[in-house]
């Protein structure tokens, strides 16, 4: 019991610390990997406290969706960074911090789990664990995923509004031009008289002497 304690204030303060350095970090891709260790950090409590549904689920959608939707709002603000090798080494070292941290978070509780696994609780055979979750989130935490909803709206909104500028010379479509666009107004059939190449005067004498030949 006090492994886990431990274990779980050891997690909670990682998680706020990397949550910090997401909204400080002057760089957006430092940022990003600190966001990253942020999601996987809070599954691994969740997983702590035996919600291994929610853990997954924070896993497979946060870092494998929405983190790849940050990466591409970050490449859509023209993010401008050093070309070359040198700049891609300065990232490595942080990359495998986490890495490892993301690592010995994963093995301390999965260590944690399998040492003090119990007896699996007696459940009905028509028990949907799924079901049992989304009647409490709508039902008993309803407001949580409406304030969630709502921060999710912002950022999406925040987004739009910052990759959103003015340019000049671009081509846009135009919906009801093209609707209204006539066959007989972008096709034209004209009649072209065929056209036979006349033999060159060297070509005939060249073929009068073979002739005579």
């Amino acid at each position: 019991m006090l492994f886990t304690t431990v274990l779980f204030y050891v997690l909670a303060l990682v998680l706020v610390v990397a949550a910090f350095r997401v909204i400080s970090a002057s760089n957006p891709v430092t940022a990003v990997l600190h966001l990253i260790l942020v999601f996987f950090t809070a599954a691994m409590l969740w997983m702590l406290m035996g919600a291994e549904f929610l853990s997954l689920l924070l896993v497979v959608v946060y870092v494998g969706a929405v983190m790849v939707m940050f990466l591409f709002v970050i490449m859509m603000l023209d993010v401008r960074q050093e070309a070359g090798g040198s700049k891609f080494k300065a990232y490595i070292p942080l990359g495998l911090l986490i890495g490892a941290i993301m690592v010995l978070e994963m093995g301390f509780v999965l260590t944690q789990l399998w040492l003090n696994t119990g007896p699996a609780a007696v459940m009905p055979d028509d028990y949907n664990n799924t079901q049992v979750i989304g009647e409490l989130m709508y039902s008993q935490y309803v407001l949580a995923v409406l304030v969630g909803g709502i921060v999710l709206l912002v950022g999406m909104v925040s987004a739009i509004a910052l990759t959103l500028r003015k340019r000049e010379g671009v081509k846009r479509t135009v919906s009801g031009q093209q609707v209204k666009v006539r066959a007989q107004d972008r096709l034209r059939m004209v009649s072209i008289p065929s056209q036979t190449e006349k033999p060159s005067v060297s070509s005939s004498a060249d073929a009068v002497v073979s002739g005579d030949k």
